[in-house]
């Protein structure tokens, strides 16, 4: 293998030498600037990665998994944010994720076309971060694109030595003070609908024998999941992309089983993260109707985890989300979703619960339309 050298009048060594002690010095003096925050580190702030869509990432239609979707919009969401956090002395550290804001699926992804994940740190607090992403869609044969996909997530950097410590993040600079405002306050009010959703946690209840079709014992569906090497970051717990993905498949077999039809995941309400899984861990995620409209379901999912080489410790909920659902015809048309059947007293408060949320989901989505219009 041949190398090419530029021409020097001093020996080979010593420009070797000389450059590397440059380059280290310049990078030391970056790294001074940015631990007393003279220096942004916008260069840190934005990340795209891309890939082709392949047969095993649809349904049998040729429909993207919302799962597959979710996966890589955390992986971008992970790698700006870790990248970030490490422009600064101190430990090296790993961005971990604990909340997905809604996430609209605008527009369906198929088979061979190329998902563009593009992830943007639009905020950060003293020991958080705030990651915008967008997924654009590419046609490579045409060329044409198509927005398929926005998110938010919030993540916290995890100190790979001791991985309950929290890093402090190194600040952006804003485009504005307005823009740094508007930033304070979604941070604010995710920080309080991560507490309020904490402190209702709801048990799973177990299934009655021979359920009556279209209720939801019915429908209701269970993964079990060891978790694996591949299923990890470096530090040993799970990717949040990995769970996400578990949620939106158990999602998926809910709504296909009340619908029995093609059914594709329309959004995501916001993913809240409780507690870290670890390598290891044995975890149960569980999906069941809690609203049901003209054509679409809303479904909870829920995410346990226990250890089973730790004997006497209980389950704990380590994740919980609302995941909505719609049921396509052949031309990928919404179809007519079958009414809920409901039997229990919690059946129906999660019921109204759910409808609360479907009516003020639905008065934002008018609202942000006049508001473009």
């Amino acid at each position: 293998m041949h190398c090419f050298r530029p021409s020097s009048s001093k020996p080979a060594d010593e420009v070797d030498r000389s450059e590397t002690a440059a380059m280290v010095e310049k990078r030391q003096a970056i790294q001074s600037q940015q631990g007393r925050g003279d220096v942004s580190p916008q260069q840190d702030s934005k990340y795209e990665l891309s890939r082709i869509m392949r047969p095993d990432d649809a349904n049998i239609v040729g429909n993207v998994h919302g799962g597959t979707i979710l996966k890589m919009i955390e992986e971008a969401g992970c790698i700006v944010g870790t990248r970030h956090c490490n422009t600064q002395n101190g430990d090296r550290c790993m961005a971990a994720l604990v909340r997905v804001e809604k996430t609209e699926f605008l527009l369906p992804v198929f088979i061979g076309e190329v998902a563009h994940v593009t992830a943007e740190i639009t905020y950060t607090s003293k020991h958080s971060l705030e990651v915008q992403v967008k997924v654009m869609a590419e046609n490579i044969l045409t060329g044409a694109k198509k927005l398929a996909n926005k998110a938010a997530l919030w993540y916290v950097p995890c100190s790979l030595k001791n991985v309950e410590k929290i890093m402090d993040v190194p600040p952006i600079k804003y485009a504005s003070a307005e823009q740094e405002e508007m930033g304070r306050q979604r941070y604010e009010v995710q920080k309080l609908e991560r507490l309020e959703t904490k402190a209702r946690i709801d048990e799973v209840v177990p299934l009655p024998p021979n359920p009556e079709q279209h209720t939801v014992a019915f429908s209701q569906s269970s993964l079990i999941h060891l978790v694996g090497p591949s299923d990890c970051t470096i530090d040993n717990y799970v990717h949040g992309g990995v769970t996400m993905k578990l949620m939106d498949e158990v999602a998926g077999i809910v709504a296909a089983r009340h619908c029995s039809t093609n059914i594709v995941t329309a959004s995501v309400d916001a993913i809240n993260f409780h507690r870290k899984i670890i390598k290891g861990c044995v975890v149960t995620v569980t999906g069941r109707l809690t609203f049901v409209s003209n054509k679409s379901m809303e479904i909870e999912v829920l995410v346990d985890a226990s250890s089973p080489m730790e004997a006497g410790k209980e389950k704990y909920r380590a994740v919980s989300a609302f995941f909505t659902f719609i049921s396509l015809d052949k031309d990928n048309k919404p179809l007519l979703v079958p009414p809920l059947k409901i039997v229990r007293e919690e059946e129906q408060r999660r019921f109204e619960e759910g409808n609360a949320r479907y009516i003020q989901s639905k008065a934002k989505r008018l609202a942000e339309k006049e508001r473009q219009q």
